[in-house]
């Protein structure tokens, strides 16, 4: 229809010209009956190129607005499954079945929380090309500025047809006009015509000028708007990105350091000169959050500061491989070699147990689970 309608429009043009020219050659532009005068049919042309450029505008808004949406039910789909893998890398982190040391427990935790992070990283930006792109630009798509902009074109082009058939009415009545030799009834219908014609032309000059400005404000607006939200895009995945390559760095490195510890090799040494594991060296780092407060040590209530996703699981021993020096109440030194009863883990890194009477927290990292100990040593831990 749009090929159309150019088609039609660029005819109307061709013809309107032919008439002028043939108006003047024959002393007809005398009446100013002619339509298209330069001004005229530039007027025109603009806002047929206008009325292209906002329409075009418009539809590549909308392909932004569908292919974010897009982009966000995909990516919400990605975050559930990363959520997933996150719980499930720290399932088996606390649950440490391996009898062979405590890596893979070890570098399960930290990848389920680097995990939990990035597809905490991959929702902020989800939420904010939904809020920050999708909505103003569906907006402006579906608002009434270019709606009443592209009204008032088409009512231009209704009078502009009006103008034309009249323009060609006047033609009919002139000609006969010169054949009445100056007939009183026939002259009098001519100046009718020709007033009725120029009411028409000015109520199209008019009109354009109001179609023109409404158009070319909205083809402002449509292209700054759809710059600034493309930015605004671009900047969002690109933060993104740069906060899950930063968590993944760390990632790698804690992974990497952990291998290359148990990967080392050890120096030859005879069996009068083994010495036992060096317990006073204590992992790395991870960043770990503040223990929970006294009342969650002791089950009374749960927080919402802390993930206590993982807290469901039975009582099991566990040997202290590092001394730890509890710094504030809730939490419970350990000297290595003693064993403790471990009743809770939580996400964030913290077991909560019993070791000679006394409870409170301490770094999960910091003990190894055994699944069998001498008498002895479970007295001790009472």
């Amino acid at each position: 229809m749009d090929a159309i309608r150019k088609q039609a429009s660029r005819l109307r043009d061709q013809v309107a010209r032919q008439q002028q020219a043939v108006f003047k050659q024959f002393g007809g532009g005398g009446h100013g009956s002619g339509l298209s005068d330069n001004a005229e049919l530039h007027q025109h042309q603009r806002l047929e190129k206008l009325y292209i450029s906002t329409r075009a505008a418009k539809h590549y808004q909308r392909d932004i607005v569908r292919g974010v949406e897009g982009y966000i039910v995909t990516g919400s789909k990605q975050v559930e499954i990363g959520t997933k893998l996150s719980e499930d890398s720290r399932k088996y982190g606390s649950e440490n079945t391996c009898t062979n040391g405590n890596v893979l427990t070890k570098a399960a935790l930290s990848y389920g929380r680097a995990r939990a992070q990035m597809e905490k990283e991959r929702g902020n930006m989800l939420k904010a090309l939904g809020t920050q792109v999708a909505e103003p630009l569906r907006a402006m798509v579906m608002g009434a500025p270019l709606e009443d902009a592209r009204h008032l074109a088409q009512r231009y082009d209704r009078i502009r047809q009006e103008a034309e058939a009249q323009a060609t009415e006047v033609a009919r009545r002139q000609a006969k006009a010169r054949e009445s030799q100056g007939h009183p009834d026939i002259l009098t219908k001519l100046e009718s015509a020709e007033a009725k014609l120029q009411d028409l032309k000015s109520n199209m000059t008019t009109l354009g000028r109001e179609a023109a400005s409404a158009l070319s404000s909205v083809e402002d607006q449509q292209q700054k708007l759809t710059l600034e939200r493309l930015i605004s895009m671009v900047e969002s995945e690109r933060a993104y990105h740069q906060r899950v390559l930063q968590i993944l760095d760390q990632l790698e490195g804690e992974m990497v350091s952990e291998r290359q510890r148990i990967e080392a090799p050890t120096t030859p040494s005879s069996a009068d000169n083994m010495q036992p594991p060096p317990y006073n060296m204590p992992p790395p780092s991870y960043n770990m959050p503040p223990p929970p407060s006294y009342e969650e040590a002791n089950g009374v209530f749960a927080s919402d500061m802390h993930d206590t996703s993982t807290d469901c699981m039975g009582y099991f021993l566990g040997e202290v491989l590092f001394p730890y020096h509890g710094v504030t109440d809730v939490e419970l030194s350990l000297t290595a070699g003693e064993y403790v009863v471990v009743r809770k883990v939580t996400g964030s890194g913290w077991a909560e147990g019993e070791c000679k009477g006394k409870a409170g927290w301490f770094p999960y990292e910091y003990i190894e689970r055994r699944e069998r100990v001498l008498a002895s040593k479970v007295s001790e831990v009472f």
